[in-house]
């Protein structure tokens, strides 16, 4: 704003009905004001200097054992995805709206939704979508385009981001959220759904595993119970290496986060929104999806076969104004994929629940009860805490360890103080056995 004069500036707060400069950062809390960034002067080298000290303090899994999870997951990925992904043909590529230029990233999507309806049994898969919470907002949508109805029902652990972002999602279109209730051992309750299912509901919304890590039953039981409701199913994808796919429990629509699949976690992003269905809801589906077909000289080749967003079709029939696809992210999973092959992705799965199990073990010969639920569970789970788990936390990061999630008190019904831990592959035995060694300190 150096080379605003006064004037320019009255103008302009005029034009926006403002009186003061100030009322522009209304927004910001104090706290987070500052009256300048003080930048010192210094040449390049000196700024590249600083600017290395500055990320030295950062500390990454590799510094600090990490266990956090719920929704974002710190997996190996192989030097030849990152590679493959970063040659300039893809990482220069836009939409591909001329195929003839484009069949390069065209064909790795079409693979993409290849391998993602394979994984989750479905019919077709789109081109992705942001995130695993707005691929569940775009499928309540979806719901209500295909039966009209207003009401969908979800787990009552919905994580709390998830729900901000359906309710923002279905809010134009007057639907309503209905929470059901767990059993015991953190499934579905067939009863509690059974006892809210009504005219108007749209869809059920299930999670296996669910936001505690629990590996669900019951949720395979749903789809005979709701009758001409749909049947959203959430997933983690590389539990379905070793899990029975949606698809053959009967889900409509399958969504899930595909950050899980050869991306990295990038200090929580981006994302990657998995989003399969079944061929007769084709067109009633957000996103893009690519098709094979052949060129004029009878050549296998690739187009953009269904754009159902308003800047292609007319607004009346676009069933969403979603922008783009995560084309990257996308493209590293694919690559990920193909790379580990069904052999791979079992064995990296079945690696995340032996850690899972023992981190369990360890954190029992302490006094503490890990799980909360008698259930199976996938790569994570939560251990009852006897205090605050926010202040347990932060004594954790002071003995060098990061924990996970903390679920406060009265957050989830039945779940006092816990915290929910996640491991991976990458978890070695003396990064468990830290963990494990800081809670015995801190508590």
């Amino acid at each position: 704003m150096q080379n605003v004069n006064d004037e320019e500036i009255e103008k302009m707060l005029k034009e926006m009905h403002l009186s003061t400069w100030e009322e522009l950062f209304v927004d910001i809390p104090q706290e987070a004001r500052k009256d300048g960034i003080n930048i010192p002067a210094m040449e390049e080298y000196e700024l590249y200097r600083y600017a290395m000290e500055l990320a030295s303090q950062n500390k990454d899994f590799f510094k600090m054992p990490n266990f956090l999870g719920a929704g974002v997951y710190f997996h190996f990925i192989p030097p030849v995805v990152k590679e493959l992904a970063s040659r300039a043909e893809f990482y220069t590529s836009y939409t591909p709206y001329q195929p003839e230029v484009s069949q390069g990233m065209l064909q790795a999507m079409f693979e993409y939704q290849s391998l993602i309806a394979e994984l989750t049994a479905m019919d077709i898969a789109n081109s992705s979508m942001y995130d695993a919470s707005t691929a569940l907002g775009e499928a309540a949508r979806m719901a209500y385009r295909i039966n009209r109805k207003k009401e969908i029902l979800v787990p009552e652990n919905l994580y709390w981001e998830k729900e901000s972002v359906l309710l923002n999602y279905i809010k134009g279109l007057g639907m309503r959220i209905k929470k059901y209730q767990l059993n015991e051992q953190g499934m579905v309750d067939l009863d509690s759904i059974g006892s809210l299912l009504s005219e108007d509901t749209a869809a059920v919304y299930v999670e296996n595993p669910n936001f505690f890590g629990v590996i669900d039953k019951n949720a395979m039981k749903v789809k005979k119970l709701i009758g001409k409701a749909l049947l959203i199913v959430g997933v983690n994808p590389l539990s379905l290496a070793i899990l029975k796919p949606p698809g053959d429990y009967g889900a409509d629509i399958v969504v899930g986060e595909g950050q899980i699949l050869g991306n990295p976690i990038s200090f929580g992003g981006p994302l990657l929104g998995i989003f399969a269905t079944r061929k007769e809801y084709l067109r009633k589906m957000p996103g893009r999806l690519v098709g094979a077909t052949k060129d004029a000289d009878g050549r296998r080749a690739f187009v953009m076969a269904l754009q159902t967003r308003e800047q292609h079709i007319r607004r009346g029939k676009a069933t969403s104004n979603i922008c783009s696809n995560e084309a990257l992210c996308a493209l590293y999973s694919v690559l990920y994929m193909a790379y580990m092959g069904a052999n791979g992705l079992r064995k990296v799965a079945l690696k995340n629940m032996e850690n899972a199990k023992k981190l369990m073990e360890k954190l029992r010969s302490i006094g503490l009860k890990a799980p909360h639920f008698d259930a199976m569970h996938f790569n994570e789970f939560l251990v009852d805490l006897p205090e605050n788990p926010h202040i347990i936390a932060k004594k954790l990061i002071e003995k060098g360890v990061h924990g996970g999630l903390p679920i406060n008190e009265g957050c989830y019904r039945g779940i006092g103080n816990a915290m929910l831990l996640c491991t991976t592959e990458m978890h070695r035995e003396e990064d468990l056995d830290k963990l494990v060694s800081a809670f015995k300190e801190v508590l």
